[in-house]
């Protein structure tokens, strides 16, 4: 067993024990792949000004999200087809949250359902939203949300359409996936998860087969798919979702001042800054190089979270510094998943909290909510 020290650890594990066609659709962007590339990059240029001589004992990174008191300003974004990076995925993910004290983010997409989870959880945990088409679908599913006592809906606004990533393609993923000799050969290299799969009897997207009309199977699911993200998403669909689910609700994917204002008119109690992990619009710019003008103009507002790019706990104190209340990590958590399943997941947590709390210390500061900008090396970051 190799020794986990980073998440780079987790990433390299999981790329050998996650089958190639469910991993690339994890680690991958859109198109060229440049926003994916930028998320993480644009991190890494942004330097830390290191302090001496203060005083570093009882230090917290302890802070509320929306209300929630959590462990650290991170929550574990929604991400779909997780429970094919290991079995029952969304289950352990949401456990290992649980343990350690922060929201877990349960995808409409995920292969888990809602009341899988709730199930096997006492937290509550939040879910999140795709606006279809098949309105009703859509009542039927906030109020299974609701029924599972989710303490907030995610509500993501940038997937009205496709970006094209062209990893999918060439791997054949699809619903079901195509068994092809490729895949095949693939996957018996994968022994752990092929047991662990055999294990399960969750294979298929839980909230939806089932539950939408028409989609008794994953054959006829992708048909379905194809047609029910709806382009013609408006605010005034916002306010309708808001209206229906009655509780904490947050908006994901706003890369934009203008969206940021409307997002803080509509009455939300927080806004992801987030380019859906660079698999949307490709050349649009990453997620951290959006945050500072967002959180300048809106901040007073509403809570402003960001995503993407997220790799260490420095990550999460630069997107602290630059104005983000919470951050969300999602390849992050999926590399601890596919590598040691659960206890992957609880790594990957203690990883972020550890750097975050060590690198706070290195800036001067015991306690993250008096972190500022002025952390930051100037010129170093984004304004």
């Amino acid at each position: 067993m190799p020794v986990i020290t980073c998440i780079e650890d987790l990433r390299v594990l999981a790329k050998r024990r996650v089958p190639r066609m469910f991993y690339d659709y994890a680690d991958s962007g859109s198109y060229t792949e440049s926003t994916y590339r930028a998320n993480t990059a644009d991190f890494q240029a942004i330097k830390l000004r290191q302090r001496v001589a203060v005083n570093m004992e009882n230090r917290s990174t302890r802070c509320q999200m929306i209300d929630q008191d959590v462990a650290m300003p991170v929550a574990i974004a929604p991400t779909g087809l997780t429970g094919m990076q290991h079995a029952d995925g969304e289950i352990l993910a949401a456990r290992a949250a649980q343990a350690f004290g922060v929201p877990f983010t349960l995808s409409t997409m995920s292969i888990c359902s809602i009341e899988d989870v709730a199930a096997a959880t006492q937290a509550p945990f939040w879910f999140q939203l795709y606006v279809m088409r098949d309105r009703d679908f859509i009542e039927r599913l906030i109020a299974r949300a609701q029924a599972a006592q989710c303490s907030a809906l995610m509500l993501t606004l940038d997937l009205q359409i496709l970006g094209q990533r062209h990893k999918d393609i060439k791997n054949g993923l699809s619903s079901p996936p195509k068994p092809t000799l490729k895949n095949i050969l693939n996957l018996m290299t994968k022994p752990r998860w092929c047991l662990g799969m055999a294990g399960t009897r969750r294979h298929g997207f839980g909230n939806i087969v089932g539950h939408a009309k028409g989609v008794g199977d994953l054959s006829s699911l992708s048909a379905w798919t194809a047609e029910q993200f709806d382009p013609a998403l408006s605010w005034a669909d916002v306010e309708w979702i808001k209206k229906r689910w009655g509780g904490k609700l947050i908006l994901k994917g706003i890369m934009d001042v203008e969206d940021a204002r409307l997002a803080a008119n509509s009455g939300a109690d927080a806004l992801v800054v987030s380019n859906h992990g660079g698999r949307q619009l490709d050349g649009a710019p990453s997620s951290i190089q959006a945050l500072p003008a967002i959180a300048e103009a809106v901040g007073r507002d509403i809570e402003v979270w960001m995503d993407g790019g997220i790799r260490s706990g420095q990550d999460v104190l630069k997107a602290w510094a630059l104005g983000a209340r919470g951050t969300l990590i999602g390849r992050s958590f999926l590399y601890g998943l596919g590598a040691l399943g659960e206890q992957g997941v609880r790594s990957c947590l203690e990883i972020i909290r550890k750097e975050l709390d060590v690198t706070m210390a290195f800036t001067g500061h015991t306690q993250i909510q008096n972190v500022d900008r002025s952390i930051l090396l100037p010129g170093s970051y984004p304004v």
